[in-house]
């Protein structure tokens, strides 16, 4: 069936062929062919981009077109034929349609999306169930697809953007990172990249933001959340202060660097 979903695009000329999102994608969809990345074939992409983060030159995007629907079986025939393990669960082509029964739709009007502001829980005279702290969140909502660019707690603000499996793998998330930073979570691997670009270039362009902190996970699909922010800060045109923190899966930090930014 042919229906309207994300794919990967490769920008031919930026491709120089290293071949690092080769591995990165677990169907198998890729591919170096005469010095290029290509992609096999369409109905092995699920279009998700967990090969975004692995690619230096920032040849590879994510663009919603109509294409044939993603094939879980042609893709486990695939992988075993090149020796490679199949993955344990992967979406069904249902859920990667955006049109017709099914597609994927991004509701409105939900009453947990209001802007508020708070004080954290630590600064209140509520009761704290845990030797750590409650917790540091100042705002809500959380959510990146969620927060508006005029969001007021935005405003001279140290962004703290945070791949969604950070605060569950890491136990002092909230007693070392959130406190006076305002949080924004998203998933690089199955939500939108570009929406999460244009709202994010928005956020730079409407506010004077003090800092941002990126962490991202170890694991590849967690691992585009800073080249994300990079494209973001280049369709702004707007620098700022930057730094990376990668989280091991044991909730440790692995690496902290700070950003320069392609502009």
């Amino acid at each position: 069936m042919i229906s309207k979903r994300k794919m990967i695009t490769i920008n031919e000329e930026l491709c120089n062929g290293c071949g690092q999102c080769v591995p990165s994608c677990e169907e198998g969809a890729l591919a170096i062919v005469d010095g290029k990345a290509k992609l096999v074939k369409e109905i092995y992409c699920d279009g998700l981009g967990a090969c975004l983060g692995d690619c230096p030159t920032g040849a590879l995007k994510v663009a919603v077109r109509e294409a044939p629907d993603f094939n879980p079986d042609a893709v486990a025939e695939h992988l075993k034929a090149q020796g490679r393990e199949v993955p344990d669960h992967m979406p069904s082509p249902e859920s990667l349609r955006l049109d017709g029964p099914g597609g994927s739709k991004l509701a409105g009007g939900c009453p947990g999306a209001a802007i508020k502001t708070m004080i954290p829980c630590g600064q209140t005279n509520i009761p704290i169930a845990t030797p750590a702290g409650g917790s540091a969140l100042s705002h809500w909502p959380v959510q990146l697809r969620l927060v508006p660019p005029t969001a007021p707690f935005l405003k001279d603000a140290d962004l703290l953007l945070t791949a969604d499996c950070v605060p569950v793998a890491m136990p002092s998330y909230h007693g070392e990172y959130v406190p006076n930073r305002v949080v924004l979570m998203g998933c690089p691997k199955f939500d939108d990249q570009q929406s999460y670009i244009e709202k994010i270039a928005d956020i730079i362009v409407a506010n004077e933001l003090k800092s941002i902190t990126v962490m991202e996970m170890e694991v590849p699909c967690c691992s585009s959340m800073s080249v994300i922010l990079n494209e973001a800060v280049k369709r702004a045109g707007k620098s700022v202060d930057a730094v990376r923190v990668t989280v091991g899966r044991n909730g440790s930090v692995l690496d902290t660097v700070p950003l320069n930014f392609q502009m």
